[in-house]
């Protein structure tokens, strides 16, 4: 079935505004400029300004979510539905989840390159799948294990690629990289955690998408931006890369910013970004599949990597390649993409059909109306 011309744009601009979110944030990271006090230029590293950032675009689907309904009110037959009566609070776990995950992600990020950022994020279907299991009593089919076991495969390949690059990048030491890695990886740890509160205690709820994205965001927002202050007083030493070595120092954020008001470009294109790729993922998800939102946030990974080399932010490593194509492959298996090929085969379509049950239950956890942050994510 051929695509409109309205599930094309919505398509592109998931693909768009999901690449500008990563890009940006990185893009932020590599300026330097001088600070509030009088020393030399230094950079700009504020990972949890950064993520109030990335919140206040998510807060701004809430915005959004009323301007539609009040547009669709004015229809002979309104088709949005506003959802149920709920307490916002329930948002506050999976949110403070977010907001951690979201911080972790871009200390990372720092430390390590866009693409492989992007890539071992993929760790989520990971921690996802087991703790479905043994918390909302999934039952994963045998693809599923198999595309967690590729995962595993793919994210050691893109480690190593990390671990050899690193010993030849003079942008980030290889101590860092390592570290950057391990803390992508955490974070996705902390993400799973999210999915499945939001799964037990949130999707029992009638909440349209973009008001549980927004929801999210408020208490992200609002959280982080009052934890700034007592960042700012507290010593962590060479882990702050901030002349202060606080653990943040918002006011020399908007110093630098002052000084090099490109950054500020950087920050607000984060923010729109976040926004815009959660509203085009929530409606490609209901305009065209889940499945197809899935294959455009693999094909964001791609997009990162080659505007990466092209800018010239990172070096060509063919590790990098096979680690990106193996866990496309293991993302692929678990999320089922497999499956049309396979059921044109006779001898595979009952497998097929065994397996069908427990994908729209999977689909829901991983990709309903829910797009990963900072994305970070």
């Amino acid at each position: 079935m051929a695509w409109t011309k309205y599930q094309m744009f919505l398509a592109g601009l998931m693909l768009t505004t999901g690449s500008i979110n990563t890009l940006s944030a990185k893009w932020a990271d590599m300026f330097k400029a001088k600070g509030c006090q009088d020393g030399p230029e230094h950079a700009f590293s504020h990972p949890f300004l950064q993520a109030v950032w990335m919140f206040l675009g998510e807060f701004s689907c809430l915005a959004v979510f009323y301007l539609l309904v009040c547009q669709d009110k004015r229809r002979p037959e309104p088709r949005i539905n506003p959802g149920q009566r709920f307490n916002p609070f329930l948002f506050l776990p999976p949110a403070m989840c977010d907001m951690i995950a979201t911080s972790i992600m871009y200390v990372a990020l720092n430390m390590t390159s866009a693409s492989s950022f992007q890539m071992l994020r993929g760790a989520v279907i990971i921690f996802t799948g087991l703790l479905s299991v043994a918390f909302l009593g999934r039952r994963l089919a045998l693809s599923q294990w198999i595309g967690i076991f590729v995962t595993i495969l793919g994210l050691v390949i893109v480690g190593l690629a990390d671990f050899v690059s690193g010993n030849k990048d003079d942008s980030h030491k290889l101590s860092d990289v390592i570290t950057g890695d391990l803390l992508i990886i955490m974070a996705q740890i902390i993400v799973s955690v999210q999915m499945v509160l939001e799964e037990k205690f949130v999707y029992t709820h009638d909440v349209h998408p973009l008001r549980a994205v927004g929801t999210e965001g408020f208490f992200g927002f609002f959280v982080l931006s009052l934890l700034l202050i007592p960042m700012y007083f507290i010593p962590v030493g060479s882990f702050a890369n901030n002349p202060r070595q606080v653990l943040e120092d918002a006011l020399d954020a908007f110093c630098q910013i002052g000084y090099r008001p490109l950054i500020l470009l950087a920050l607000l294109g984060n923010t729109v970004s976040i926004a815009f790729f959660n509203f085009a993922g929530i409606s490609v998800t209901k305009e065209i599949s889940a499945t197809t939102r899935m294959v455009l946030d693999s094909l964001r990974t791609l997009v990162i990597w080659v505007v990466s080399l092209a800018l010239g932010w990172e070096q060509f490593h063919g590790l990098q390649v096979l680690g990106f194509v193996v866990l496309l492959v293991g993302t692929g298996l678990y999320n089922g993409l497999h499956r049309p090929l396979l059921g044109r085969i006779p001898c595979c379509a009952r497998l097929v059909n065994e397996e069908e049950g427990s994908s729209v239950e999977r689909e829901r956890l991983l990709n309903d109306g829910r797009v990963q942050s900072g994305d970070n994510s």
